[in-house]
């Protein structure tokens, strides 16, 4: 499922190449909007909160869409083969004069009134890379259940918005706690740091092609080293060289080093 810093870097994309600009054609492939038709009015914003993506357009209208675990925006221009999977994944098409925006495997697509954006995004936490974002908040949804799991907790979106299945490993290591810690057990100063830390994360890799997170790393690692634990089973360590470790939570591969974080395995 793609991190918030990604849906921020997809909505600035789909922003630059439809607001301002009239569509030319639309086309929404699910049954509930099939028969709607967005010809003629302007697309005035594209924006991310969370992993959620808001395209308001002229007459009060919002496209929501969700990308979930293999969704995709694509932005073509005129005549340019569409290269985002079979026709059949096709969700929606949004065209200007300059660009046509093709969404792929979209679990989530509706059209609902501006004014009732909430509606979709309203549960939501405070987002990491959002105008609404606010520390204490975050830290107090966080620590609201103290007997959950790490981990689990980091993933709810309800508690913080933007965090998903690298972040949250990452997160864990340089917490240097298990993903199934109570969340509880971590001092006070400890869990603070931690919703620092997602805050600083995040917005180091807002506007990068590749997400990093060992810039205290040695130098010398490659690509393969930017995670500190993600994807990297049995692999070395990056700071103690103990091979990584895989587990599911949540009926997701979560990844930790046994030597360098504390606490439950399972």
């Amino acid at each position: 499922m793609p991190e918030g810093d990604t849906v921020l870097q997809t909505a600035k994309r789909l922003h630059t190449a439809l607001a301002g600009r009239v569509l030319t054609h639309s086309d929404l492939r699910v049954p509930r909007f099939a028969t709607a038709d967005l010809t003629g009015r302007t697309v005035l914003d594209v924006t991310s909160r969370g992993k959620h993506l808001l395209t308001r357009i002229e007459g009060g209208l919002t496209l929501h869409s969700h990308l979930r675990m293999d969704g995709a925006w694509r932005i073509y221009a005129p005549g340019e083969r569409w290269r985002g999977g079979p026709a059949h994944q096709i969700r929606a098409v949004l065209a200007n004069a300059e660009h046509t925006a093709v969404g792929y495997r979209l679990p989530v697509l509706e059209l609902l009134r501006t004014r009732e954006e909430e509606k979709a995004v309203g549960h939501l936490g405070p987002d990491l890379l959002g105008p609404d974002w606010n520390a204490e908040t975050a830290l107090h949804n966080l620590l609201s259940d103290p007997a959950r799991p790490l981990g689990e907790a980091l993933l709810d979106q309800r508690n913080l918005a933007g965090i998903g299945n690298i972040y949250k490993a990452e997160l864990c290591f340089l917490t240097r706690a298990t993903p199934w810690l109570p969340i509880g057990e971590l001092a006070a100063p400890t869990a603070a740091r931690l919703v620092t830390t997602a805050k600083q994360l995040l917005e180091a890799n807002r506007d990068r092609p590749m997400r990093t997170t060992t810039s205290a790393a040695p130098r010398g690692y490659g690509a393969s080293e930017r995670l500190w634990v993600y994807g990297r089973t049995n692999r070395p360590c990056l700071r103690c060289g103990t091979p990584i470790r895989t587990a599911d939570q949540d009926a997701r591969p979560t990844y930790w080093c046994p030597r360098c974080q504390s606490g439950p395995t399972s």
